[in-house]
């Protein structure tokens, strides 16, 4: 049988608020605004990658009274590449808002860029948009035993022209990978090889209160992986019972 396709809502905190499951991949799109039902996101920034960048998803999020930062690439057509020719005109990026940060990541040096401008009235198609304000690139530069590889990507958003505000929202969008990542690493979710669909949902739903209960749980020490936790938990479980009943 073909795996499930879920569909989850994650924080910037690394909390899972909310999931749907589709039969296919492309499905996605229709059970975003699903999900988004389900969440009280009135205030809140909202992010997806380019597969949820859609006008009726941007409609639902206006709708529920919260703003959106929604990626950009080629399945957008003419608004990919309209954004993108905007900022590789150098005279239009130099009069854009700015921010950076540089930090050692992954054994290497990574800068990022963020520009944002509020100067949209030229985009084609802009009313199709709703609550459209602006438009941002980030520019990723890592380097690493002396190699350099620069990633670039686009953006539309309903915020206003304010960069450092921009550049959280993205920033903070990492968060689903590395939710994604101690699906895999930390519960071995791409070696679960449960055959009946709803079985498999549930594990899947179960491994999800796991993560946020790790998260909450104290140990009694700082900056303890995930699966240091289990494994404290593993060796110790009356010690910590109490603890996890209590989240």
């Amino acid at each position: 049988q073909k795996a499930n396709h879920i569909v989850s809502a994650v924080d910037e905190e690394g909390f899972c608020l909310g999931q749907k499951c589709v039969n296919e991949k492309s499905n996605e799109i229709t059970a975003i605004p699903d999900l988004l039902d389900d969440l009280n996101i009135k205030g809140n920034i909202i992010t997806t990658d380019a597969m949820g960048t859609q006008t009726n998803i941007v409609k639902k999020i206006r709708k529920k009274r919260a703003d959106y930062v929604l990626a950009l690439k080629g399945n957008q057509g003419n608004l990919y590449n309209d954004v993108k020719l905007y900022f590789n005109d150098t005279e239009f990026v130099a009069k854009c808002d700015y921010t950076k940060s540089i930090e050692k990541a992954r054994s290497g040096i990574e800068k990022r860029e963020y520009w944002q401008t509020d100067d949209i009235a030229w985009l084609p198609k802009k009313k199709e948009w709703t609550g459209l304000k602006s438009i941002a690139m980030t520019k990723n530069t890592i380097t690493k035993n002396g190699v350099t590889t620069t990633e670039t990507r686009y953006f539309i958003s309903s915020l206003p022209l304010n960069v450092k505000e921009i550049a959280r929202a993205i920033r903070s969008h990492w968060m689903v990978e590395s939710y994604h990542w101690h699906l895999d690493v930390t519960f071995r979710e791409d070696g679960n090889h449960t055959i009946d669909k709803a079985a498999a949902y549930n594990l899947n739903i179960i491994k999800k209160l796991a993560i946020n209960t790790l998260k909450l749980l104290d140990v009694g020490r700082k900056n303890v992986s995930l699966k240091s936790k289990r494994y404290m938990i593993s060796l110790s479980t009356e010690k910590y019972i109490e603890k996890i009943m209590q989240i």
